[in-house]
């Protein structure tokens, strides 16, 4: 995409201010799920930020869908952006913004190799995403009839086995909320974990050609 376009300055300008919004989607979601003795001002307080940030990705979409010209085939050639709107709590996986944003302002700097990049981002979008899901299916499950996962700490276990494609199955969400979030956790876990591992096999790859070429060939 051409850096001097309208969305790549739109995406330039809103990177971090949308990173921080998501920051606060999540902790106020959080506050909001595990702080139900806290007083009504407190809770409110954090459902006003979870709707404003809500409505700053809203903008955000609505602003690079009119920026795009794309018209309403903007919405399938963007479908991550589109499920995000829908669901926020996925907002983590767009973190790959934060650090090209913050590059774009630091001109000349450096940037990480594409192997270690792919593998930050998938690494930090994994913990994020995976804190989100635990905070959702503890939110729909632990007070469910019939329901294994009855404390934070056993959404937390079960999001981390969920992403590591383990699933030992000792605990699993029963609602239908809880597992739409499953659903949704286990694409992300797969397509996460296959881009660590295509970009650590890839970096491996090139080191090994790297080391034969400075050995040069072998002798006779």
């Amino acid at each position: 995409m051409d850096d001097d376009n309208p969305t790549a300055r739109w995406e330039r300008r809103a990177g971090i201010p949308l990173a921080v919004a998501s920051l606060l989607f999540l902790v106020s979601y959080g506050v909001r799920v595990l702080g139900e003795g806290l007083p009504g001002p407190v809770l409110d307080l954090c459902l006003a930020v979870l709707y404003g940030a809500w409505l700053l990705f809203i903008v955000d979409y609505a602003v690079r869908w009119r920026l795009s010209g794309e018209g309403p085939g903007f919405v399938h050639r963007h479908w991550l952006d589109s499920l995000v709107v829908l669901l926020p709590l996925l907002r983590p996986v767009r973190i790959v913004r934060v650090y090209d944003a913050m590059q774009d302002r630091r001109q000349g700097a450096p940037r990480m190799a594409l192997q270690a990049r792919i593998m930050l981002y998938a690494g930090m979008a994994s913990s994020l995403l995976g804190v989100s899901a635990a905070l959702a299916v503890y939110h729909y499950e632990h007070d469910a009839p019939d329901a294994s996962i009855r404390t934070f700490g056993d959404a937390l276990w079960w999001a981390v086995s969920t992403l590591a494609t383990v699933g030992y199955g000792d605990v699993v969400p029963v609602t239908a909320m809880g597992r739409l979030v499953a659903v949704v956790l286990m694409g992300c876990g797969l397509a996460l974990l296959g881009a660590v591992t295509g970009s650590f096999s890839s970096y491996l790859m090139q080191r090994f050609a790297r080391a034969e070429d400075d050995a040069g060939p072998p002798g006779r």
